[in-house]
């Protein structure tokens, strides 16, 4: 390690202090995130290793891994393999105080990020049965085969599950919107994963996915509103109870 990059770990290790045995990742994310926008770090920066912020923070490795990922998901840090994690650039102006995503880490924020989440899968269901495109339908068709073929296997059946959302966010033609909602699907990605614990969930998913894509075809945007919507409903209790049992 160079002199200068020494002189930054020092710095930087010092600037955070301890956070506490035992605390939440959020916390972490916090107090990392408030330090990358104080302007006490120059963009460009790169960060100590993870076991340096562990130990700077008091708190196990995981969490501070977990903490740089959601981070770099929102665009804070970036990863360059085989060199480190380093604070991307123009920061500041990417997270001005009102949209402090960091925030969104802890159990209020998560079901706050639940709620936004419904919203927009709804408006681009929207969106998309007057824009999508006989290929993505073919696409979406191609998913709903997979998530009938894989009722057994969750983890292929959650993954055939999201390219399905994915193909409705792209063809909602708004790429603002596609990108929240990619945003917001990494950041729930975990409890998302959980939320299906049996053949029963998904049967009951793939009916409700299968009316979401007959909508879709016939281009109705009062069907698609309503079969997305209630989709949503009980996609989202599937989510919390998953979330709830693990707090």
């Amino acid at each position: 390690m160079s002199v200068e990059s020494a002189a930054a770990t020092a710095k930087i290790s010092a600037a955070l202090g301890s956070v506490g045995q035992g605390s939440a990742v959020s916390e972490v994310a916090e107090r990392l995130l408030a330090f990358f926008t104080s302007g006490d770090i120059a963009p460009g920066t790169r960060l100590p290793a993870e076991r340096t912020l562990a130990a700077s923070l008091g708190v196990g490795r995981s969490a501070v891994r977990e903490a740089l990922a959601a981070l770099e998901i929102l665009g804070i840090v970036v990863v360059r393999p085989g060199s480190g994690t380093y604070l991307r650039d123009g920061v500041s102006e990417l997270l001005p105080r009102t949209l402090s995503w960091g925030l969104m880490l802890g159990a209020p924020r998560t079901r706050e990020l639940v709620e936004l989440r419904s919203g927009l899968e709804v408006q681009a269901a929207q969106l998309a049965a007057e824009r999508i495109t006989d290929e993505a339908l073919e696409r979406m068709r191609g998913n709903l085969d997979t998530m009938a073929g894989t009722l057994d296997d969750l983890a292929a059946f959650v993954e055939a599950d999201a390219s399905f959302h994915r193909e409705i966010a792209a063809a909602s033609g708004n790429q603002v919107l596609q990108e929240l909602l990619q945003s917001i699907r990494s950041l729930l990605r975990i409890w998302v994963d959980r939320a299906l614990t049996d053949e029963g969930h998904a049967a009951a998913a793939l009916k409700e996915h299968t009316k979401i894509y007959e909508a879709l075809v016939e281009r109705d945007v009062g069907a698609v509103t309503a079969t997305m919507s209630s989709h949503m409903k009980t996609a989202t209790r599937r989510l919390l109870a998953g979330f709830d049992a693990a707090q």
